[in-house]
């Protein structure tokens, strides 16, 4: 079985053409995926998220929903993996974002041997279509030249689509500390600790109106969270490989590329 965690905050607009995209998907490609389970994860919306996800609840495509009070997509997406207990786990954004030939290809990959599968804005033939400003455009590059230091060999860290085997997700998300939207980061350093082998892959991606992330508003706390994540990296008495450590000390360069951005 695939289980496929969706994180939701306060998403009724979005959320059920996306559910409803993904049940005709997997019913077109059932013969390659296999049984599917989608976890919807409501992370205290204060909309009808969790009832207009129950309603997507069906024989062929099992819907199920949890709750978790603790906000944050981290969190959120944490609290799904942990639910789950398949081989094959998998967590996607509720825009539908990311176009879902991404679970064919990441399937692909898993079963060549990738520990982990992850799409891609940044890797030669993505496809992407974006409406960012100017200046959440230049957020973007500051934060990835971080996130490259934390994860050397990964180009896009951000990207909502990535596809585990069930039992390094679960060991990985069991020690994570980022409940926000940097948590993608310690994640995959975690993922590279553990010696998983991650795979890139490109993706066709859209950007969707209806954001929750502003990067005035939360694009500081973006920046100081991987400071945040380098330091207990750092501090983590097992020996961490494939991170750089050096960038550990530079919480005041961080908070001031996050005030810039």
């Amino acid at each position: 079985m695939l289980q496929i965690v969706i994180p939701a905050y306060n998403e009724a607009n979005r959320l059920p053409r996306t559910l409803r995209e993904l049940r005709r998907f997997v019913r077109d490609h059932r013969a390659r995926l296999g049984a599917v389970e989608v976890i919807v994860v409501d992370n205290a919306s204060t909309d009808e998220t969790a009832a207009l996800a129950a309603a997507a609840d069906c024989r062929a495509t099992p819907v199920r929903v949890l709750s978790c009070a603790t906000r944050g997509k981290g969190a959120a997406v944490a609290a799904g993996i942990a639910a789950t207990d398949a081989d094959v786990v998998a967590f996607m954004d509720a825009d539908g974002a990311t176009h879902l030939d991404a679970l064919l290809e990441s399937m692909r990959l898993m079963a060549l041997g990738a520990d982990v599968a992850i799409g891609s804005r940044a890797a030669y033939g993505s496809d992407t279509a974006a409406r960012h400003s100017r200046l959440r455009e230049s957020g973007a590059r500051r934060y990835r030249s971080l996130t490259g230091r934390i994860v050397p060999g990964i180009s896009d860290t951000q990207c909502g689509f990535k596809v585990f085997r069930g039992d390094v997700a679960r060991t990985a998300f069991a020690g994570l500390r980022t409940a926000g939207f940097s948590f993608d980061v310690e994640l995959l350093a975690r993922v590279q600790r553990s010696g998983a082998r991650v795979v890139e892959f490109p993706v066709q991606w859209a950007d969707v109106p209806g954001s929750t992330f502003e990067p005035l508003r939360h694009g500081a706390g973006a920046f100081l969270n991987l400071a945040v994540i380098a330091w207990q990296l750092r501090l983590d008495p097992a020996r961490m490989t494939g991170v750089d450590a050096s960038l550990a000390p530079s919480t005041a360069a961080l908070s001031q590329l996050a005030v810039e951005a």
